[in-house]
């Protein structure tokens, strides 16, 4: 089935909570694609909630504001896949990554974690997850985009692979720009703006 990608809106957020709550997510119910967004341990003191509750409630709160942190992968109208994406600057823990501290100065967007569910692995999303990325940051404005895969020789845990896989970033252009350890290199996709029509590109 043909699998299409959709930025994440206040009205797609149950969408959202399904792919999270799905069966083999339960590394993402803890961190709700919040944890590179703080520098350090940056929670709420909300003693009557969780760390998984105050990630959860964070998230929705860029999504009810119109921040679009990341886009939805769907089957027909069964949601499969989610990619957590933005300008490099909002993930504030990068800063202080040893592994994914900045290259250079330049602007990039980052491409942080995929969350597949178990039932739909194997199955496309991932690729499709990030060809969606790369066409939503290139109608935002990104030149580059940056990712930081596992790039093993084995095969990796499925709850280690969040950041995905390098073979993937590979067929899809991206360059390594950097490897601060041995399995984990920094790639880089330069992307060009769509001319407008009527237009040279």
């Amino acid at each position: 089935m043909k699998i299409n990608v959709f930025p994440v809106t206040p009205a797609r957020w149950p969408d959202l909570e399904a792919v999270f709550n799905a069966r083999g997510c339960s590394v993402a119910r803890s961190c709700w694609c919040m944890a590179y967004r703080r520098s350090g341990a940056q929670y709420p003191s909300w003693p009557d909630r969780s760390r998984a509750k105050a990630n959860r409630a964070d998230l929705k709160t860029l999504v009810d504001k119109g921040r679009t942190p990341g886009l939805i992968a769907y089957q027909g109208k069964i949601p499969v896949g989610w990619i957590s994406l933005a300008p490099r600057e909002e993930f504030a823990r990068l800063k202080r990554s040893p592994v994914m501290k900045p290259v250079d100065d330049k602007p990039v967007w980052s491409i942080i974690c995929f969350v597949v569910p178990l039932a739909y692995r194997g199955q496309g999303v991932g690729h499709a997850l990030l060809q969606g990325a790369i066409a939503y940051a290139r109608k935002h404005g990104a030149t580059l985009i940056e990712a930081y895969p596992v790039d093993k020789a084995g095969r990796s845990r499925d709850d280690a692979m969040w950041f995905g896989a390098r073979s993937m970033y590979d067929r899809a252009g991206f360059k390594e720009v950097a490897r601060r350890k041995p399995a984990r290199p920094v790639v880089r996709l330069k992307v060009r703006m769509r001319a407008q029509k009527g237009r040279a590109a």
